[in-house]
This record gives C-alpha cells, structure tokens and sequence, in this order.
C-alpha cells in the first residue's frame, strides 16, 4: 500500500500537478487499468478461439495457404515461441515463404537468441535468400553478420574474409537489380571503408591494399546501370580527395575523372537511362497486378535482345518475386536457362524453387526431372523428386502420362549408357510402367494415351527385359480392360507380325474378327484378317478365313442397312414434325387475330364462315376433294417451312428423336459434357451429349439425354446405374419417346379435336385443347397432315358432339346406312360451339 501511495506523488511532482489531483488520480488510474484488463482479456479469448480453429482447419486441411499465414500471425502475436517455430517449419516444408516472413522469423530469433546462437539465424537467412530475391533481406542478413558475428564484428581475419565473402554473393544474386542493386553496393563500400579505419597507419602497405580495394569496389559499382548513379560518383570522387588524389589532374573530361573510370561510367549511364521507363513502369504501384505482367513481359524481351544472360535472369528473378505463382513465368524462366545454361546447380535450384512454387504444373515436374538427370544426379535424388511430383494434383491426366513416361525413359537411357556398379535393374522401369497401368487405366480408358503406354511397355519388355511373355501379358492386360478398342488389337498383331508368329497373329484374328468396334472398324479388322493370309497362309487357311468373314461382313452390311434406314426415318420424321409445328403456329397466330378483332369484325367472320359451311352442305363436297385442298396447303406449307429452316441455324432447329439414348437423372448439376464423356467413355459409343437447362437462370436441371451409337453401347451405359459421378448416385434408364408419346396420348380426352389430327402429343395436345375449350373455333381446324386413323377407329365416351365429319360417330356400322340427324344437317355455328362448351 506504502508503495501503491507513492507514485501519485513522485507522478504529481514530475508533472506538476497540485495535490487535490494526486489525490484524486489514484481512483481515476484504477478504474482506466480495471476497463483494460477486462478487455484485454475478452481479446485474448477471442484469440484463443481463432487459433484453436485454425489448428481444426490445418490438422484437417495442410495444404490451406491461407489458415497457416493467419495462424503464425496470431501466434506471433500472443507471443507462443515454440508454437511459432513449428507452424513456420510446418508451412516451410510445403510452401515457400514471402521475403517479409523470413525477415519476420530471423527477427524474432534474433531477439531471442545471443551470440553463441548466432549461427542458427544465419542459416534461418540462408535459407530465406534461396526461396526468392530480395533485397531488403539480403541487407538485413548482412548488417546482422556485421553486428552480431562475433569473429566479423572483432575483425577478425576469418570475420573479415567470411563477411567479404557474404558481400560477393550478394553483389552476384542481387546486385543487378535496377532500381535497389545499390543498396548492396553501398553497404560493401561502408564495409570496406570500416575495415580502412581499423589499419594500423604505420602499416602502409596493408592500408595502401585495403585503399586499393575500395577503388576496385567504386568502379564496379560505377560500371553497372544502376539508380542513383550521380550521387554514386560524387561518392567516390569525395572519397579520391580524402586520400589525397587530384582527380582534376588525370581528367581529361567533363567528369573529373580518369578517362577509363568516365568511359565505363558514361556507358552504364546509357544504359540506365534506356532502361529508366521500363524500370518506373514495373515499379509503379498504381498499375494493376495484369498490367504489371505485360510490362515485365516486354522489359524481359527488351534484356532478351541484348544478349546479356545475367541480366535475364536477375530481372526473371524479380518477376517471379512480384508474381511467385505464376507459372506462366516459371515456365519461361526454366526454358531460358535449359538454352543458356541447359545443367548445373543454377538451373537445378531454379526447377527446385518452380516446383514448389507451382506443384500443380506437370510439365515443371518433367522438365525438372530431365534436368536432374542432364546434370547427372544419383538415382536417389530424381526417384524422390519422382515419387514427390506424384503427390501432387495435376489438371489433366495426359500429365502424369508424361511424367511417367519421362520416368521411363530416363531408366531406360540410365540402364543402356551405365556401366560397372552403376547398372539399374530392368525391374525398375518394369515397376514404373505397372504403376502407371494401375493409375492411369481406370481413368484413361479406351484412350490414346493409354495404348501408347502399353505400347512402349511391350516394347521394352522385348528389347531390355528380353521376356516375350511378359510383352504379351502387357497387350493381354490391356485388351482385357479396352477390348472394344481397335487399335490395340491391331498394335497386338503388329507385334506378333514382325515376330514372324504367324500362328500366334491367326490367333487373335480368330479371337477380334466378331467382336463390334466402332465406326467401320469391325469391317477393317476382317479385311485385315484376309490381306493377312493372302500374304502369309495357305490357301486353306484363307478358306477358312473367308468362311469366318464372309457371314460377319453380311451381318455388319445389314446392320449398316439399318442404321442408314432408321436415320433416313428420323430426318423425315424430323420433316413432318417441323411441319406441324408450322401449321400450328399459323393456326394459332390465326385464331389469335381473329380473337383479337372487334366485336363486329368477329359477328362478320362468324356468318361468313356459317355460310361457307352451309355451302358445304348443300353441294356435297366429298372427303377426297377436302383432302386434295389439304395436300396442296401441305406442300405449300411444306416450301414455306423449307424456305424458314434454310434462314435458321441448323443446330438450333435440330430434333432428337431418342431412338438410341439414354435418359440421366440425379445428376450434379455442376456437371459438364466433358464429365458425363468421360464416365461414359468406358462404355463407349457417344454420339451425343444434351444436358438440359433451366430457361430462365440458364443452369443445370440435372438432367440429361446421353445418345448412342447403337444398342450394344446403350445397352452398357444402362448397366451402369447408380454409379456416382462428382459425389452424386447417378439414375440411368433408356429413353422411350413411344412410350411417352402413347402416354401424351392416353392423357388426351378422347373426344378432343387434337385426336383427330392424327399424331399430335404431350403438351402440343393439352395446349390446343384449352384454346379449343377457351373458343376457338373447332369446326375451322383443319386436318394435320400427319397419320391418317384407322377406319375402324371407333370413340367411347359420352362427349362425341364435336366429333368432326370424317371420323365415325358412335354406334355407326358398315352394313346400316349413314343417318344424318339434324344437327348434322345444319352445322354449328361458333357461337353454338361456344355455348356448347360453357355449358360443358
């Protein structure tokens, strides 16, 4: 309490106040530090609760960029040490971090530590220099090395050349740099200078070397297009003058300097002033990140046509720090120096710092591996980046096909050019092409990529593992996943054929001349099989050839019959759907004007139109004279549709008549043409894909209409209900389109007027209907000129009053005599019909 009482009074004397506020200033001061701590403490457990969230998020998630940047933040924060390190090793081995949080790290490790452990935070730098150029970390690493290395800082003779040393790395990765490179220059110069001030001035010689060397470091500096090159010359012509040099003396040139100094100088400034805009355009920072892009594009063309390789690669080195996960620049970066360079531990750490940069990029992974293994690296170092690239997930499939193969053929070469205890084992590339099988054949099925593999695997059974059973058990292996795929059996005989195994290739023809490949491939394969025993078997053997081939190529003609029939079937029916469309717009467009008239202009029509009727009547016109007037309407019709389908795009008016289809339902609605492609392409066969969408947001119903070639094809797809595909349980079932149309049909009254049209369904049926029951004038609807009915085509129900003329009334039979009643006699007007539906 003494204590407590105290300090008001020494604050009061310090700052004057008088007594009554020393008195009062204690309350005042405990109330201030009580609102803070309760604060402080509602902080601390929100900051509790987001690292025990992002600590759920990484244990569940490693890879969240993100979740390990906010979470180092927060544990900095709270001031977690051990917990610090580990999340920065944690996210270190999976992603290279940013110059700032390497700068963080060695800070904080740097505050912690002394100088016994100064070597730990030395290579806590080294380690953050190789990840990406930076200047600012590179100063930083060298004013820690001057402060607290204690054999630099005691100028030692070992401190002395281990700092110089440091300096010369530094000016040969960063030194370059435009428009920060003198940063490095300055602080070797102040290095050097240091160093100076600490010869003994008795010792000539050693200060005359060391005075030497400073003018050395100046006139590299001075060589070199950099920023701030006047200040940099003012510089040293002080520094001439502090050791007693007239410069004026040995000029010869405005500069005051020696002739040799001006000339190196004048052309670093050219050089600097040609690259001043591109430099002030990179380094803007009101440009967008797409707009700083292009201009390093162009300041990268610009050095590129100048020859310089350095200067190439310190600006790459700047773009990739600005832009670390574009791979667009990795991937020139690494093509320039697989020219320039082409091996070595340059182009080496560049793969290395790409591939962690972008693991997501296969052709990185490939070209990394063909550099390891230009540069002779063991065996050890590219199976481990080999088997790390595997790890990774690439966009595309046709990837890690290469890199596989890239695997193979550096085990190939390897074993073919090694010698003494250097061999591989021919087991190793056997592994790899296994490995690849099993990775790639679920997905790649029935594909390109995948004879191609197993094309070469066979190969090189044969020729380095010399086993020809092996090479055969590669093709059986495929043929039995991809037997529907022509070329592979076709590469199978080929193999057999250059072998001389004539027995062994009339064995496989025999065992793929029946089966059904698609487009005219079964027809090619029992072609195949004849040209191959004209040439190489007896004339029994073509015999019998010829008695195999003959029944099949018959069957594929005819199946070939069919296919042409049904699609000739389906462009005319096609042709009278597009028709009756037509005919049914202009009578809707019709009925639509006539509704939309007055009143009066309506009375009009609607006694003209009785009259006609009346007309009718009396004169007898007979069924085949109406049909005859339909017929020229039809065609008339028919040049008038021709004449619209040739103004429209032919894909938009384009009718499937789901002959051959299959109907998917439950599916993703995320998913694309290339995914249902895919899941199908085991099946093969697909013809057409249709994923239908909503009409108003333009979506995915989840829907879709998948068409085959033939039945065989539909018949597999079918077989593959239920299977998921993107987390949904696909529903896979034949498409019908009889079927819906005897059910659009059955759902039609029968005693509609869009039954009499003969072949009208689904919603085309309902539609006229309700206009037909909201007036519109039944008796004008002419007939279609679809399908005529059957004769003896006889309605049930009670509601036959509108049955038109041409169709049989109830209870009509061919041996009683037609009967005309009344009604029949005088035809309805329209306003009868309406009057007649109301009642209804």
């Amino acid at each position: 309490m003494d204590e407590f009482e105290k300090s008001p009074v020494s604050l009061g004397e310090d700052t004057g106040m008088d007594e009554s506020d020393t008195v009062e200033n204690p309350k005042t001061s405990q109330k201030s530090s009580s609102d803070s701590d309760s604060s402080d403490s509602e902080d601390d457990a929100d900051q509790k609760e987001q690292l025990l969230t992002l600590e759920y998020e990484l244990s569940t998630n490693p890879s969240n960029y993100d979740a390990h940047v906010q979470y180092i933040k927060l544990l900095r924060r709270s001031g977690e040490i051990e917990k610090l390190r580990e999340a920065r090793e944690n996210m270190s081995t999976l992603f290279p971090l940013s110059p700032e949080m390497w700068m963080d790290w060695a800070k904080d490790e740097a505050s912690l530590s002394n100088d016994s452990n100064c070597e730990s935070v030395q290579k806590l730098y080294e380690r953050g220099i190789s990840e990406y150029l930076s200047i600012p970390l590179w100063c930083q690493y060298l004013n820690y090395v001057q402060e607290h290395d204690p054999k630099v800082r005691d100028c030692s003779a070992d401190g002395i050349s281990k700092a110089r040393n440091l300096f010369e790395r530094a000016v040969t990765a960063a030194a370059l740099h435009v428009s920060q490179g003198s940063l490095i220059w300055d602080a070797y110069t102040q290095f050097e200078k240091a160093i100076l001030l600490t010869i003994d001035q008795s010792d000539i010689q050693a200060k005359e070397k060391q005075v030497q060397r400073i003018r050395s470091i100046f006139l590299r500096y001075l060589s070199i297009p950099l920023a701030n090159l006047k200040s940099t010359l003012l510089a040293y012509k002080a520094w001439e003058v502090q050791q007693g040099n007239s410069l004026d003396a040995e000029s010869d040139n405005d500069l005051g300097i020696s002739s040799n100094v001006a000339s190196a100088y004048q052309k670093a400034e050219e050089m600097y002033n040609v690259r001043a805009h591109l430099e002030e355009q990179i380094t803007r920072q009101d440009v967008s990140e797409s707009e700083r892009f292009q201009h390093y594009m162009s300041y990268l063309d610009f050095e590129k046509s100048f020859g310089d390789p350095a200067r190439v690669q310190i600006l790459y080195e700047r773009a990739i720090t600005d832009f670390p996960v574009s791979s667009d620049i990795w991937l020139q970066y690494t093509r320039y120096l697989d020219k320039t360079l082409k091996a070595g531990n340059v182009v080496k750490d560049v793969y290395y710092r790409a591939t962690r940069s972008c693991p997501w990029v296969g052709e990185l992974w490939v070209r990394y591996l063909l550099c390891l293994e230009r540069g002779l690296a063991t065996e050890k170092e590219i199976s481990d980046a080999f088997e790390k690239s595997l790890k990774c997930t690439f966009s595309t499939l046709e990837e890690y096909l290469d890199l596989f193969l890239t695997r193979v053929d550096g085990l190939r070469r390897r074993i073919l050019s090694a010698s003494g205890d250097d061999v591989l084992n021919y087991s190793m590339i056997r592994d790899s092409f296994q490995q690849a099988a099993d990775y790639l054949s679920p997905h790649m099925k029935n594909t390109d990529g995948l004879l191609r593999l197993h094309a070469y695997w066979a190969h090189l059974e044969l020729k380095l593992g010399k086993d020809l059973n092996a090479a055969r058990g590669v093709w059986e292996s495929l043929i039995k996943s991809c037997g529907s795929m022509l070329e592979a059996w076709k590469s199978y005989i080929a193999m057999e054929n250059e072998l001389d195994h004539i027995n062994e290739v009339r064995a496989i023809y025999k065992r793929c001349y029946s089966k059904r490949f698609s487009g005219t491939g079964s027809e090619d394969i029992c072609h195949s099989w004849l040209r191959f025993e004209r040439e190489f078997g007896t004339l029994e053997d073509l015999d019998h050839a010829d008695k195999k081939v003959t029944p099949r190529l018959e069957e594929l003609q005819l199946f070939r019959l069919q296919q042409e029939s049904k699609c000739f079937t389906r462009a005319t029916d096609h042709r009278e759907l597009t028709l009756k469309n037509t005919a049914r717009e202009k009578r809707k467009s019709g009925s639509s004007a006539i509704d939309d008239q007055s009143p009066a202009k309506q009375q009009k029509y609607n006694s003209q139109n009785k009259k006609l009727h009346e007309k009718e009547n009396t004169q007898g016109l007979n069924l085949a004279e109406v049909k005859d007037g339909e017929e020229k309407k039809g065609k008339a019709e028919e040049q008038v549709n021709e004449k619209q389908m040739k103004n429209t795009n032919p894909t938009k008016s384009r009718v499937y008549t789901d002959q051959c289809t299959a109907f998917v339902s439950n599916m993703s609605i995320t998913a694309k043409d290339e995914d249902l492609r895919q899941f199908f392409s085991d099946v093969g066969g697909v013809s057409a894909i249709r994923i239908l969408l909503d009409k108003f947001t333009g979506k995915s119903r989840g829907l879709a209409y998948v068409d085959f070639e033939d039945e065989e094809h539909l018949a597999a797809a079918v077989a593959k209900n239920k299977q998921m595909l993107l987390g949904k349980k696909l529903s896979i079932a034949r498409s019908n389109p009889k079927q819906r149309k005897r059910e659009s049909f059955s759902r039609t009254a029968p005693g509609d007027d869009a039954s009499s049209q003969g072949g009208r369904h689904g919603s085309s049926v309902s539609k006229e209907s309700g206009e037909n029951s909201q007036g519109s004038r039944a008796s004008r609807v002419p007939q279609s000129t679809g399908r005529k009915l059957d004769d003896n085509f006889e309605l049930k129900g009670k509601n036959t009053f509108a049955v038109p003329r041409n169709v049989k009334a109830l209870g009509w039979t061919a041996n009683k005599s037609g009967t005309r009643t009344e009604e029949d006699e005088k035809p309805k007007s329209n306003d009868e019909f309406r009057k007649m539906f109301m009642k209804s």
